[in-house]
């Protein structure tokens, strides 16, 4: 019996469509239960956004002349506790120095001064020197890296010097001044490395 030109029953239309409808509605399922682990895993960790948040230190305990290194956004940031010595001393070398004003925007406007600070006992800086990314090592005392030093910073990767205020000397590989982060001390005790008034960094 020929069936060519014969019309599809309503019923088989319409199954036929059902089973069309569900088989797309099943690989639409299927295709976002394969992507939803790839889109999860493109999400930043909790760890990656731990490690962009602000960072805080209990500064009572930090003794005077002494410095503590703290980690923010995977940096190491220094927090120096600055004696009456050390601060006379950013006064004595201006002359040898690339930007004894700060001039060059390394740090946010409230560092923008002679002691590269907020409150000018508490030095805060990124320990990263600025000509290559080394981290340079403390030698505060007078003559100890060499006859006539201050005190301050020294690369050995390369020689960049910088004072106890993080300005850079002149014949330094290194450009500029050592980077300043946002920072706001709570109270009197309490630094907070990430964030100020303006907000997290």
């Amino acid at each position: 019996m020929d069936t060519t030109d014969r019309p599809i029953d309503a019923p088989d239309a319409q199954r036929r469509q059902l089973l069309a409808t569900a088989a797309g509605v099943t690989g639409g399922l299927a295709l976002a239960a394969a992507a939803y682990p790839l889109v999860v895993s493109l999400a930043p960790s909790e760890r990656a956004k731990a490690a962009g948040s602000p960072v805080e230190m209990e500064i009572s305990t930090l003794a005077e002349g002494a410095l503590h290194t703290i980690e923010w956004r995977g940096k190491p940031v220094w927090v120096l506790r600055r004696s009456a010595a050390m601060l006379a001393r950013l006064q004595s070398e201006r002359a040898l120095l690339v930007d004894p004003d700060s001039g060059i925007a390394q740090q946010p406007a409230y560092a923008k001064n002679a002691t590269r600070a907020r409150r000018e006992d508490l030095f805060v800086a990124i320990g990263l020197c600025t000509h290559l990314g080394c981290i340079p090592g403390f030698y505060p005392r007078p003559d100890s890296l060499q006859r006539g030093w201050p005190g301050g910073f020294y690369c050995p990767c390369h020689g960049s010097k910088f004072d106890l205020a993080g300005r850079v000397y002149r014949g330094s590989p290194a450009p500029s001044n050592l980077v300043v982060p946002p920072y706001r001390i709570e109270g009197v005790n309490r630094l907070v490395v990430g964030s100020d008034s303006a907000g997290a960094a």
